[in-house]
């Protein structure tokens, strides 16, 4: 926000605008330096802007608090000076609630400005690179032939292949989509910058201010909460945005790697927007439909667009080519008979396919095309439909020498079609097994069946359910009440069918069942399809087909301990192993990281995934063998390391061997989903990551077999971790208290940031809290708990264990450190959260506690294990600091904190008077109080704070 830097004008501008005192003050390698050299220049042109924009904006003195703030921060932070410090604290809480709203968000646009510019330097970077970046497709190409991978080897894996990144709704995702699309265009003004390099920049640096105008005098927060109905709005930005051009450009790069090789559609999207029941009443049948309804006009519309555009390129003349017979009959089909037209059979052919499309967006949508369709025809019966005639001109063009008009144009479309159907994504639907259990007691005890299934042994009810699934009658008795509770699943079940019919199978494919517990639960879903249609025919019918996987979640550690017996219980059952592989042959599993982590502590929730997984693969291994059933494993993973989150390539690359074997579905989440996908050319780069993973994973990984001395180590040290964060999380007199005072929960409960409540219960138990918020708050505070604590403690025990040599049991972490990627990804996603994490901000928060004594003695305990797990790192690891094997995101992170502080500090001031009597007296913005304008910085600094720190829910 500074206004001290040079405008970016020219090649000499760049390099002395380039250095940065804080980063100096890291003691990180001249590289490093070297390295974000362009990146800090980015952020101090960018911040310098900002500067300029809010002394215009709010006028000089505003401007010149914030620079003073600015100059206090950098200098306590980077300088060590205690006096910068406590003028700092003097001045903050001196702060108006009006000053600290504007402080607020200078800082907060400061960072999402600097976002943008860490995007933007990771393209540069991986541009300006001489080998390929760790993740790229080339990277991966490389690494396999090095193992002797063979292309027909790759292309076999492909061809059998899965892959699906799932966006889901996110309760603690804080930003608009007003804000995300005014950063696209600062993301597009910043890469014009770079390829303008060495000329004057003038006219671009007039068009960020323009942008960055728009950002300050656009509205951070939203006033209502949002519905279902927007955040399937969000979600489908990004589809425009990234997802329906990369994809196909993505598989491009597959074919032009694999030539003269046949590739399937083996990357797919996924989505839960408008399906996920679970805990959200906002869900309904209605939802589904929109959700449909629209995900079917986001493609349909790209289709339109492309299929005009490429109406007015192929502009070829009958008289000069010879098109294919098929070619013909479809250019006869049309109804264009445009003499203008006459001897242009491709322009006539694509106006008629133009308008079937025209009429398939009204029939499914119910919306009309922007273009005026030439006439009403017959609508596309299915988008295989759609692509046979694309295939047709496909084949036409190459057959008079214009393959390079079907490579560039044509081929793209096709492959959009086949990855995004009529349907865009398969949405998920998901619900909890409690409710499922409900739906299925009230249609037994209405059909006077079982008059009360909920008191039955779980061998009664897995006996009756499958009695039930043999017998070919509905359980609904006509004329009936039922609950609305019941009413609405079964609308669920029932909305599906229709999606199904309209838009193909793949529109609707998985049930995923929260909380699953029992072999009964996944009966009682089968049950509810019957009952809906979804199962055609008796489970003992040697025709019967089931249409949606049922896809158990394991969440809580116990469940997850749990899951191959249940599973092997499940396919037990007679008839069961059969309807599976009649139905397709394949069983997702759903792994849950976040409620797992918030149960058992990080190390403890990622060794109890990793064991599950090595159970699930060894019993559908079998299963394969005998029923033809394959496992694919979903990947409930989110922003933060404690749910799962961290880099992706190197965590599917951790997963223990043979686990992937080409399939695999992951979650993305909130503002991961931004930070991954907002830019098409950085989201472009992490589908690759996820593709290379896959096929690294897939084809290198399954013959390295962990050592069992490994495995009894991660065993004996997640068993003295999960004693450890259990001791502090559940008991701990007071904990809870201690939560909800030190932490922004409270506040961030009451920020329209989801359609989902933040507690699945009205209770302040940290059991009935969603692992998002629970994460999300930890982060915000700077303590990040949940993605490192229990580690020190468990490594000192480790250590320490009777009848060991502590120097021999170090030397055995170190070489899992060095070996096992499981553990070093583990450790080296903690280091980062650590680099993130500041006890001293935290200790700020703690004077929120109202009972000072619980405060000191919870925070010590934070605090020793705090030391304890900085110690075990070190001696692992052999660093001496955080970030020692990152060294340019450590010299970044120590430029950007000291933006990050202030944000900390008001927020806990804030908080302070936010809890106290609400003050009534009128702000200087018209219509609020005071006290609505506390609240309203508060949630602004949670804002700023999830934005500077990336990824924190």
């Amino acid at each position: 926000m500074t206004t001290q830097a040079t405008p970016r004008t020219t090649p000499k501008t760049r390099t002395t605008a380039a250095r940065s005192p804080s980063a100096r003050k890291t003691g990180t390698p001249e590289s490093a330096r070297r390295h974000n050299a362009p990146l800090l220049r980015d952020i101090r042109f960018l911040g310098r802007i900002l500067g300029d924009v809010i002394r215009e904006q709010e006028g000089r003195e505003a401007y010149d608090l914030i620079e003073r703030i600015r100059q206090l921060a950098v200098a306590y932070r980077t300088k060590r000076d205690d006096q910068a410090g406590k003028d700092l604290d003097r001045l903050l809480k001196g702060l108006s609630a009006d000053q600290s709203v504007s402080v607020i968000r200078a800082f907060s646009y400061f960072s999402h400005l600097a976002n943008l510019a860490e995007d933007r330097h990771q393209l540069r970077t991986a541009r300006q690179s001489l080998k390929p970046a760790t993740g790229s497709l080339a990277a991966c190409f490389q690494r396999l032939a090095d193992e002797g991978i063979h292309a027909d080897d790759i292309a076999g894996l492909l061809n059998g292949a899965y892959l699906a990144p799932v966006l889901t709704a996110h309760p603690t995702e804080v930003q608009r989509k007003s804000i995300l699309d005014a950063e696209r265009g600062v993301a597009e003004l910043i890469a014009l910058l770079d390829e303008h390099a060495d000329t004057p920049q003038v006219d671009l640096e007039l068009a960020l201010r323009a942008r960055v105008t728009q950002l300050w005098q656009t509205r951070m927060l939203r006033f209502s909460k949002l519905t279902v109905a927007d955040e399937i709005e969000n979600a489908l930005s990004y589809y425009h945005a990234t997802f329906l051009r990369e994809i196909p450009q993505l598989y491009g790069q597959l074919e032009r790697a694999l030539p003269g090789r046949h590739i399937a559609p083996f990357l797919r999207m996924g989505h839960w927007i408008g399906g996920d029941r679970d805990g959200n009443p906002n869900v309904t049948a209605q939802t589904l439909q929109l959700a449909m309804a629209r995900q079917s006009e986001v493609a349909l519309r790209h289709y339109l667009a492309e299929i005009h555009q490429l109406g007015a390129e192929l502009s070829m003349s009958g008289r000069l080519i010879d098109v294919s017979a098929d070619m013909q009959a479809l250019t006869e089909r049309s109804p264009d008979h445009n003499p203008h037209r006459s001897d242009e059979p491709y322009r006539r052919a694509l106006t008629g396919v133009y308008a079937r499309l025209a009429s398939t967006l009204e029939q499914l949508t119910g919306t009309v095309a922007l273009r005026h369709a030439v006439a009403q025809v017959q609508p596309y019966a299915s988008a295989e439909e759609f692509l046979a005639d694309l295939a047709v001109i496909d084949a036409s063009l190459r057959g008079h020498h214009a393959a390079v008009l079907a490579d560039l144009r044509v081929r793209p479309i096709m492959r959009a079609v086949q990855v995004f159907g009529f349907h865009l994504a398969t949405l998920d639907l998901r619900q909890s097994s409690d409710q499922h259990e409900l739906v299925v007691s009230e249609l037994l005890a209405k059909a006077r069946v079982e008059p009360d299934y909920a008191s039955l042994d779980e061998s009664q009810k897995q006996a009756l359910l499958l009695r039930l699934l043999n017998e070919a009658r509905p359980l609904r008795v006509v004329g009936s009440a039922y609950s609305e509770l019941s009413k609405g699943e079964l609308a669920i079940f029932e909305a599906a069918v229709v999606a199904r019919r309209q838009l193909g199978p793949q529109a609707v494919r998985h049930y995923i069942i929260s909380h699953t517990e029992t072999v009964s639960d996944l009966l009682e879903v089968l049950l509810l399809q019957k009952e809906c249609g979804l199962m055609q025919g008796t489970l003992d019918d040697a025709q019967s087909q089931l249409e949606l996987i049922v896809v158990p979640l394991f969440e809580t550690i116990a469940d997850l301990q749990n899951a191959p017996l249940i599973m092997k219980a499940f396919y037990a059952l007679p008839g069961i192993s059969s309807l599976m592989a009649r139905s397709g042959g394949e069983q997702d599993i759903m792994l849950g990281y976040s409620d797992s982590n918030k149960d058992g502590g990080v190390f403890t929730s990622n060794w109890e995934l990793y064991r599950a997984e090595v159970a699930l693969v060894a019993l559908f291994d079998q299963l394969r063998k005998d029923a033809g059933i394959r496992l694919r494993l979903f990947h409930g993973r989110g922003g933060t390391v404690g749910r799962g989150g961290g880099p992706s390539h190197q965590a599917i690359l951790a997963q223990p061997p043979g686990t992937v074997n080409g399939q695999l579905r992951l979650t993305e989440q909130g503002e991961v989903i931004a930070s991954k996908y907002a830019n098409p050319e950085i989201g472009r780069r992490n589908l690759e990551t996820l593709v290379s993973a896959l096929l690294e994973a897939s084809l290198i990984q399954p013959d390295r077999q962990v050592p069992a001395s490994f495995l009894q180590a991660a065993d004996a040290i997640s068993q003295a971790s999960m004693k450890a964060y259990r001791k502090l999380v559940y008991e701990t007199p007071g904990f809870t208290d201690y939560f909800f005072s030190a932490t922004p929960i409270r506040e961030i409960a009451e920020l329209n940031i989801g359609s989902r409540p933040a507690s699945r219960k009205a209770t302040r138990r940290i059991e009935d809290l969603r692992a998002i918020p629970w994460g999300f708050s930890w982060g915000q505070c700077r303590v990040a708990l949940p993605g490192w604590f229990g580690l020190g403690s468990a490594i000192e025990a480790f250590l320490s264990a009777p009848g060991r040599d502590r120097k021999t049991q170090l030397a055995l972490l170190q070489r899992m450190y060095k070996q096992w990627p499981f553990f070093k990804t583990l450790l080296s996603n903690m280091d980062m959260v650590l680099a993130k994490s500041d006890q001293a901000i935290a200790a700020r928060y703690v004077d929120l506690v109202e009972d000072k004594r619980l405060g000191k003695k919870i925070l010590a305990a934070i605090r020793a294990e705090w030391d304890l797990t900085i110690q075990a790192l070190n001696l692992i690891t052999g660093s001496k600091g955080r970030l020692e094997t990152q060294p340019e995101l450590a010299s970044f992170l120590a430029y950007r904190f000291p933006y990050v502080d202030p944000l900390n500090h008001l927020q806990v001031e804030l908080m302070r008077r936010h809890r106290k009597a609400p003050d009534t007296r009128a702000s200087e913005v018209e219509g609020e109080t005071v006290a609505e304008r506390v609240r309203r910085g508060i949630h602004l600094s949670i804002n700023g704070v999830a934005a500077a720190l990336r990824n924190t829910g």
